[in-house]
């Protein structure tokens, strides 16, 4: 290859050619990154400043790989920090190793889950252990479903199934539809569903907000009301969301009651359970997620609480023909087989990365066992985190905890209560600033709230210990003021 102005280390030579210079690159580059994560704890959760890198001008002439590799130590010094056992913000943590590796080996093949030709390996794999998340989730032998990049598209894809199914809209749409179809979800579920029926051609509005109790699940009853009052006004209920793991407060709504009032009505019943699914996984905690094994399709996100790279997400389907008789449309560009499916006919995606891999990976390196173990701790976790909210008065829980997500806020008596807002702004911008330990600070129910996360497996109680010291005496410093 006779490209003067192309770096030696471009491409990786298909007969070994340049072997040793991408081997001395690639040993630089995991160096440096395994230097980095291996002090994670030394560094803020958050960057204290972005170091400015050349993000704008592509060079005429390629820079020198020193000078690439003083880049990348820029950018990883400028990234969140999710490694930081005091990282307890948001639902991110450290992926396993085995899925970082999963990356690295799926982009070097660059398989394309678009086929089976592009990706023959992969394109049974993924069905095969999909089926087993099935298993878990007890969805039956006819059940299975797709990879996709993140939980928002699972969400569409199983909106636009249940949408094609029961209006028959895989060919002729909905455009000739008298009556508007309809979505009932609680209102503090995820967004996604919104943005899924605004994408599907129903509008945020087709989606129906059903009130919650004060523990941010849906109330089955005001359902029931939100139903009539939708046939009432002309419009066609057709799918009910529930959610497993809200967002703010890691809720689980009522699900075997849900299910009841979707078959009552015919409804399509879909469970987003993008980050509380994981806790199938954990004999000592499944049974919060009952009446699950009714669903008609459910969103998980394994990027979340099993650790997995990102992107990772599923949709499963309890019946998988209803996906392909729903969804799929044949790609005279592909090869067709009679025992296997392309992938990118049946999915929202295309083109889509082998996430599979490290799926795969993480769930042979770990197993089941393991991950239980790593669900446990968080609750072991959460149940002290709750005990020293208690014996606080200044502090209180927005709801009773489900999951490792503790949702609460300083509710000082000294103060009135249009100062709570600054008070636990100030907190988080003092937790972080002073003591290197990151809460997120959500707007729940029209007031700040603090978040917090605990996911990270090397989250203790040692930490939790430090940040309730520094509550104590921001509380007490505070009131001096």
């Amino acid at each position: 290859m006779n490209h003067p102005h192309l770096p030696s280390t471009a491409f990786i030579h298909p007969t070994g050619q340049n072997h040793t210079e991408i081997e001395a690159l690639i040993h630089q580059v995991v160096t440096q990154l395994l230097d980095h994560l291996s002090h994670a704890g030394d560094r803020p959760p958050l960057p204290t400043s972005i170091h400015p890198i050349d993000l704008v001008a592509i060079p005429d002439h390629p820079i020198s790989e020193s000078q690439l590799l003083e880049q990348l130590d820029a950018i990883l010094s400028s990234s969140m920090n999710a490694a930081n056992p005091k990282y307890i913000g948001h639902m991110d943590s450290m992926p396993t190793t085995v899925s970082m590796l999963g990356d690295l080996i799926a982009s070097a093949l660059n398989n394309n889950m678009l086929s089976i030709e592009m990706s023959p390996l992969f394109s049974q794999l993924e069905p095969l252990l999909l089926r087993q998340f099935a298993d878990v989730f007890g969805l039956g032998d006819a059940a299975g479903g797709v990879m996709v990049s993140g939980g928002t598209l699972a969400n569409l894809q199983a909106i636009a199934v249940a949408r094609n199914l029961t209006f028959q809209a895989r060919e002729n749409g909905i455009v000739n539809l008298t009556q508007q179809p309809v979505i009932l979800a609680s209102q503090v579920a995820h967004t996604s569903i919104q943005k899924a029926a605004m994408l599907l051609g129903l509008g945020t509005s087709a989606v129906i907000l059903v009130p919650t109790n004060q523990n941010s699940q849906l109330s089955v009853d005001a359902l029931e009301e939100k139903i009539a009052q939708a046939k009432a006004s002309n419009q066609i209920p057709f799918c009910i969301v529930a959610t497993a793991g809200t967002t703010t407060t890691g809720n689980i709504d009522p699900i075997p009651d849900i299910h009841r009032v979707a078959k009552a009505h015919g409804l399509w019943l879909h469970v987003d359970a993008a980050y509380g699914g994981a806790i199938a996984f954990s004999p000592n905690h499944r049974n919060r997620l009952a009446g699950i094994e009714h669903a008609n399709s459910i969103t998980f996100n394994p990027q979340k609480w099993l650790y997995v790279a990102k992107t990772c997400a599923v949709v499963l389907f309890k019946t998988f023909s209803d996906l392909t008789s729903a969804f799929q449309v044949q790609a005279p560009y592909m090869k067709q087989t009679d025992d296997l499916i392309n992938l990118g006919e049946i999915s929202v995606q295309g083109t889509r990365h082998a996430d599979v891999l490290k799926l795969w990976l993480s769930l042979q390196h770990l197993g089941q066992r393991s991950y239980a173990q790593l669900i446990d701790k968080s609750y072991r976790l959460t149940q002290f985190v709750v005990e020293e909210i208690q014996k606080r008065p200044f502090l209180t829980l927005a709801s009773a905890p489900e999951m490792n997500i503790v949702c609460f806020r300083g509710t000082p008596a000294h103060l009135h209560s249009d100062g709570w807002d600054d008070w636990n702004t100030a907190l988080q911008n003092e937790l972080l600033q002073v003591h290197n330990i990151f809460l997120s600070l959500p707007l729940y129910r029209g007031d700040r709230w603090l978040r917090m996360v605990l996911l990270n497996p090397y989250t203790d109680l040692s930490h939790l210990a430090e940040l309730f010291q520094a509550i104590d005496v921001f509380f007490d410093a505070y009131e001096i003021r």
